[in-house]
Formats: C-alpha cells, sequence, structure tokens
C-alpha cells in the first residue's frame, strides 16, 4: 500500500512538472511567492481549456431549447442574500492553538467519518478530539474550537466608504435566476428550456489542497433547466440502453450497494427520482466520454439525506477517479423552485412565474373585496385604478378595518370599511401561475481537465529514456497538428510553413511549426503536450509532394499526399487512413 502510494505521488509530481515546463497549467504568481488555490493556464494549457469550454457548450446548445446567457460576477449583497449564500455559505475553520495555523475541519477528520461535510461544529470538534487529530503543519494537537467562514470574497461597488456591498460570484447560477423573465420571453413562455453559462466563480477556500483540486478562483459551467412539476418533461432514454452507469445510491434508500444499471432502469426503479435528472445524468457522462475522460473512471453517487440541500429531491455528483482518489466533478440536483421563490420573496416580483393553461375552463366561486366606486374614485382620485386592481387581488380578506393596502407603484393607502364591501362572485379560471422547478447539472471545468489530462497521462520508457505522452481526445487537443521539417534546409523548412497555412485555413484546426533540434525531440515534445498528428516534411516531400503522417497513440506513420492530408483532416478522418 505504501509502495502504491509513493508511486501514485510521483506521478503526480511527475504531471504536474510536465504541466508547468510545457505551459499547461502551474501556480499563479510565482515569482512573487505564488498564493494558494491560483493556477494560471499557460499557452498551451489556455487553447486546453477554451477548446473544452466549447465542447461543453455546444453540448447543451445542440439540443434546441437552450439558450446561453452571460452574467457579472461582480454581484450584490441583496442577490447571495436571498440566494442564502450570505447567511449559510460557510465552511467550519479550526485554528492550531500552537502555530496558529488554520485549516477546514472537516477535512482534518476525513479519515475518521465518510461525510464529513455535513457535521456541525461540535460535532467536528469532538472528533478531532477523540481522534488526537495533529496538525498538519506543527503536528500539534490543541485545537481552537471551530467556527464557521464564509467562502465569499466581499468587493464594493461605488466610491469607498460610500458604495454598495457586494461579493464576487460564488456560482454562475443566480445570474441565470435572475434573467429568467428574458429567457422566458426568448422560449415565448413554453416549458422546458433552459440555459447555461460557463466563466468564473469565486470561493475563499480555508486551505486550498491538491492542487486544481480546491482553489479560490475557478471555471465553473451551469445549466439551469426550468421545467413544469406537474407536467415533467418525457424524456428519449432508449440511446443509452447498452450503456451501464456505476451508481452509489443514498444507503437510505433501496440499496447501498454500488450497483450498474442502465440510466431507464434506475429511473424505472426510483433510484434516479426524476426523469430530466436521468437524462442529465446520461448527457454528462457522453460529453465527458467525448472530451476523452476514462469511463472505467467514473462513477456517479447520490447525496445522502443529511447531506443535499434542504429544498432538493434529489442530487448526485458525478465522481472521476484519479491520482487524488474519487473526486467530485459535477453536481446533478433537482432544485424545486426554491430559487426562484427566494428571489420572488426578498424583492416582492411577479415576474419570476409560468402559466400553466388548465384543460378545460374552471367556474370557480370566491369572496372578494370590492371597492365602492362612489367611495373610492373621490378619495384616491388618480390613485383610484392602483387602488381598485389591488383590492380585487388580495389573496385574503381582511380581518379587521382599517387596514393598510400596498399598491403596484411601491406606495400605500389606508382601506376603511365603508370604501369596500365583500361579496361572492364567479370566476372563470382558465389557468393559474406558477414557479417553474429547476434540475441544475454544475460543472467544475478545473477538475474535469485535471482528470482528463491525469487519465491520459502516460509514463513509459523510449530508449531506455524516460518518455511522456499526453492521450487526449482529438476534440480538446490543444493544438491537432504539428508541422516538422525533417531538416530547416533544401527548402523543407519554406515547404513546411505552405503546408501549416493549407491547414490553418481548415475551420476548427490549429497547427504549429517546430523546426529546433532533433526529429525524435520534436515528436517527443509533441506527444508531451497531446498533438494527436505530427505531419513530417522531408526530401521525399521535395520530389513527390508527399508528407508522412504519425499518430501519437501508437507513434505508427503512413505516406500521404498532401492533397489527401487536408481533405482527411477537413473531414476529421485520418484515422481511416491506419
Amino acid at each position: 500500500m505504501g509502495e502504491a502510494m509513493s508511486d501514485e505521488g510521483e506521478r503526480v509530481n511527475s504531471l504536474m512538472s510536465l504541466l508547468k515546463r510545457r505551459g499547461i497549467i502551474f501556480p499563479a504568481f510565482s515569482i512573487h511567492g505564488g498564493v494558494a488555490g491560483l493556477f494560471d493556464y499557460g499557452p498551451v494549457g489556455g487553447r486546453l481549456l477554451r477548446k473544452v469550454q466549447n465542447q461543453w457548450r455546444e453540448h447543451w446548445l445542440s439540443k434546441g431549447n437552450i439558450v446561453e446567457i452571460d452574467s457579472p460576477t461582480i454581484t450584490p449583497h441583496s442577490v447571495l442574500e436571498a440566494s442564502g449564500h450570505v447567511g449559510a455559505f460557510n465552511d467550519h475553520a479550526s485554528e492550531c492553538g500552537s502555530c496558529n495555523a488554520i485549516f477546514r475541519s472537516d477535512h482534518l477528520v476525513e479519515d475518521y467519518h465518510s461525510n464529513p461535510d455535513s457535521l456541525e461544529g461540535p460535532e467536528l470538534d469532538s472528533i478531532i478530539t477523540s481522534k488526537e487529530v495533529s496538525c498538519p503543519t506543527c503536528s500539534g494537537m490543541e485545537w481552537l474550537p471551530s467556527r464557521p467562514m464564509n467562502l465569499m470574497f466581499s468587493t464594493i461597488i461605488g466610491a469607498t466608504g460610500g458604495g454598495r456591498q457586494a461579493y464576487m460570484r460564488p456560482e454562475t447560477a443566480q445570474g441565470m435566476f435572475l434573467t429568467y423573465p428574458m429567457i422566458q420571453r426568448h422560449f415565448r413562455n413554453r416549458l422546458p428550456f433552459g440555459a447555461i453559462q460557463v466563466g468564473k466563480g469565486y470561493r475563499n477556500e480555508i486551505s486550498p489542497r491538491q492542487g486544481m483540486i480546491r482553489q479560490r478562483e475557478f471555471n465553473m459551467a451551469e445549466l439551469e433547466y426550468f421545467i413544469d412539476p406537474e407536467q415533467p418533461p418525457v424524456h428519449n432514454l432508449s440511446k443509452w440502453d447498452d450503456t451501464k452507469f456505476l451508481l452509489i445510491p443514498d444507503p437510505a434508500g433501496k440499496t447501498s450497494e454500488s450497483i450498474q444499471v442502465t440510466i431507464a432502469d434506475a429511473l424505472e426503479a426510483n433510484i434516479v427520482r426524476h426523469p430530466t435528472v436521468a437524462l442529465f445524468m446520461a448527457e454528462t457522462y457522453d460529453f465527458l466520454i467525448g472530451i476523452g475522460a476514462d469511463s472505467s473512471k467514473i462513477r456517479f453517487r447520490q447525496h445522502e439525506s443529511d447531506e443535499m440541500a434542504h429544498y432538493a429531491t434529489d442530487c448526485w455528483d458525478l465522481e472521476m477517479l484519479g491520482s487524488y482518489g474519487w473526486i467530485e466533478c459535477v453536481g446533478i440536483a433537482h432544485r424545486g423552485c426554491y430559487d426562484l421563490g427566494a428571489h420572488e420573496d426578498a424583492t416582492k416580483s411577479n415576474e419570476l412565474r409560468a402559466w400553466r393553461e388548465f384543460p378545460e375552463p374552471v367556474e370557480v366561486d370566491k369572496m372578494v373585496v370590492a371597492p365602492i366606486g362612489s367611495v373610492v374614485g373621490p378619495t384616491f382620485r388618480e390613485h383610484a385604478g392602483l387602488v381598485s386592481d389591488a383590492l380585487l387581488n388580495m389573496k385574503n380578506l381582511p380581518s379587521n378595518f382599517p387596514f393598510e393596502l400596498d399598491l403596484n407603484d411601491g406606495s400605500n393607502v389606508t382601506i376603511e370599511e365603508h370604501m369596500v364591501e365583500i361579496k361572492q362572485v364567479q370566476e372563470t379560471i382558465r389557468g393559474e401561475w406558477f414557479l417553474p422547478h429547476v434540475v441544475e447539472p454544475a460543472f467544475g471545468l478545473d477538475r474535469i481537465i485535471w482528470h482528463i489530462l491525469d487519465h491520459g497521462y502516460e509514463m513509459t520508457e523510449k530508449q531506455g529514456e524516460e518518455y511522456l505522452i499526453l492521450h487526449l481526445a482529438e476534440s480538446v487537443a490543444p493544438y491537432e497538428v504539428v508541422v516538422l521539417p525533417l531538416f530547416e534546409k533544401d527548402g523543407m523548412n519554406e515547404l513546411a510553413e505552405q503546408i501549416r497555412s493549407k491547414i490553418l485555413t481548415l475551420r476548427g484546426i490549429n497547427a504549429y511549426y517546430d523546426g529546433s533540434k532533433s526529429i525524435g525531440r520534436r515528436y517527443a515534445r509533441a506527444d508531451e503536450i497531446g498533438v494527436p498528428w505530427a505531419v513530417t516534411i522531408d526530401h521525399t516531400t521535395t520530389e513527390d509532394g508527399t508528407v508522412t503522417v504519425r499518430r501519437r497513440d501508437d507513434q505508427t506513420q503512413i505516406r500521404i499526399s498532401q492533397e489527401d492530408l487536408i481533405t482527411h483532416l477537413n473531414e476529421n478522418s485520418l484515422h481511416s487512413l491506419f
């Protein structure tokens, strides 16, 4: 076991060294001493990140009823107060009494509890004491009582001292909830529909660790899918009839064992509790396989009852296995109407609802507070119309008189008994307003990128020397092609540049030129950053125009014409030639 852990640690160190050396991903601000939990994507990594983001966008936008929005990263206090983040977006922190180092309390006890982030402060303190947990920094065991710490970065909008309190957003979701009215209008009020957003999130982690797994600034991608709770969408899951998913259901449910089952069977057995959650689990799996994740290292774990948010009816984490063990990379949650309801309550807005038409009109008798026009008109003059509308729209009859009545313009008036009459009326109701429910897949893109790098990283040998390869999917490889002159002489370098220029005219294909050092060294450099194809120009190219194409994953080579090269690259079909 110790040897295995040592080998895994060596692998992580080797991969991290490669990522830094080749300009893929590395700690930010390093010449100033660095900041824990902040990373740079370099010239190679920046393209990898963008391609993963674009693959994610296209995966969801291709569904036809999903659109993309882009909202600010600075979020007013009132928004995050309504969403619950101001009051509840906390982790417990424990401070060492000897060296004053601070750590997340649940991290300190994770070897002693299966779900430590569900524990409250006294429970965490009890485990730390009973298990004699030592400080990772100084090995001391004198701990101060744990305390909750809010994870949001605070800021001020406007001039210092007189500005409006705000935060850097901890998630992209709130922007989509608040733009719901515009999204609904875009879809002509026809549910279901969704919105996606890709961008930065910020969490002031107490103790960032495990490289890219826990960061303070990170790349998120979220989808909010709005549905009618009384008319859940019917999804065709037959596409995945031959795919078995590894599921770990809630132990409080029907089984506590991990199971391999089709997504349709899991839905039928009520292990997955909602059809849209089932659909998004399967679609998420497809996305990850499409960008190169190892299918044997993907599983779905259902949240336990004490772990799930109080408003959620079902929640699954997609976890990926890598050098740090099983890590949550995607959360798929049925959030009910909590978010829209919270913002409606906080703002008194009536714009966050959808209209549901009844199959047949319904005749109902109801008691209303009817204005007496001869009194209300002269009394309230220009406001008489607002007063009458507000009276007729009262949800409850007044318990006594006089009472205060809120008007739609934000003002209020006093209503006395002689101004109104309580009477029964018959009303034809053709439908009703309701708060849509939301199903949300939320992706941690940095964690996903780390795992596709981890899954694709191979440490091997060639001619007695260490040889490193990144087996990245072509859909996300930073460069699709490297063009290599055998020598930078006899016209080979000019031909190589001409061929590279032709390749760059192809949609979605990026190529670079490398002419320094030996051809073997250049192949190795391309393999290290995951370039799927190498095109070599040699003396024969100057004679008959053919080039050598080398495939990264098995290093086999073929010779083809330049015309065939361009055609097959354009059709993404070079593999068919091997």
